[in-house]
């Protein structure tokens, strides 16, 4: 599967990853579908589409709230009849020592990390296996991996991490009698500004436009081996 003309929904695509990835699968040819909380940030990342002449669709809306992801992928339905390739790209971070953890800040972190990832998944999942086929990339952390460092703070976190981790291993299961491959990509360390937020002490060597690329390449069907994997993505700074 070439990645031109393939229609793609990107989430979280204002910033960060998820801008780099639009404007990576622009330049390849992809009719994008840009979704994120706020509009202005889509509006920036589709001007940089669009000054490289490309064309993408902004969508504001939660990944968190259910109708606004309905919402979402009917306007898909409706104006392109697919969806090829999903990318879970929207995610939050706050810091916050487990002792003072309160219920709002747990929930907040699990509702976009862990149920937008659910929520989008299950729309994209509906529709691929009506059409038989499709592609969905989940964005993980090694924060969700067993055995490696984690820092103070985080909990929320990587809870919802390692729950991305485990609902791609058994929606990859679940996707096969429809042709639908499911992945998840770990990162460590990344240049945005959430890394900044979560732990300013780090220096990425990973920039935003360096997973852009693994994404890419998983989307097409050169990562067609990679269905059921979480790729941990180990940098050195």
């Amino acid at each position: 599967m070439s990645i031109k003309e393939q229609v793609v929904i990107i989430t979280g695509a204002g910033r960060g990853v998820g801008r780099a990835t639009a404007q990576l699968f622009a330049r390849a040819g992809a009719h994008l579908v840009l979704f994120s909380r706020t509009s202005a940030h889509l509006e920036e990342t589709a001007a940089l589409i669009v000054q490289e002449g490309g064309h993408a669709v902004t969508i504001a809306g939660d990944v968190a709230r259910e109708e606004d992801v309905s919402a979402l992928f009917q306007y898909v339905r409706e104006h392109y009849g697919r969806v090829d390739i999903l990318i879970n790209s929207a995610g939050i971070v706050t810091v916050r020592p487990f002792v003072a953890m309160d219920i709002a800040t747990w929930d907040a972190v699990l509702a976009t990390n862990l149920r937008g990832t659910f929520l989008c998944c299950r729309e994209a999942f509906r529709l691929m296996a009506e059409q038989r086929s499709g592609v969905i990339i989940n964005l993980s952390s090694l924060s969700g991996v067993r055995g490696v460092e984690k820092f103070p703070g985080l909990s929320a976190y990587n809870v919802s991490k390692a729950g991305v981790a485990s609902l791609t291993e058994i929606l990859a299961l679940e996707g096969k009698p429809y042709n639908i491959r499911v992945c998840a990509v770990s990162p460590g360390a990344i240049e945005t500004e959430m890394l900044r937020q979560a732990a300013p002490q780090l220096h990425a060597a990973m920039m935003p436009a360096d997973l852009a690329a693994i994404l890419l390449f998983l989307a097409d069907d050169s990562g067609r081996m990679f269905s059921g994997s979480n790729l941990e993505l180990f940098t050195n700074a």
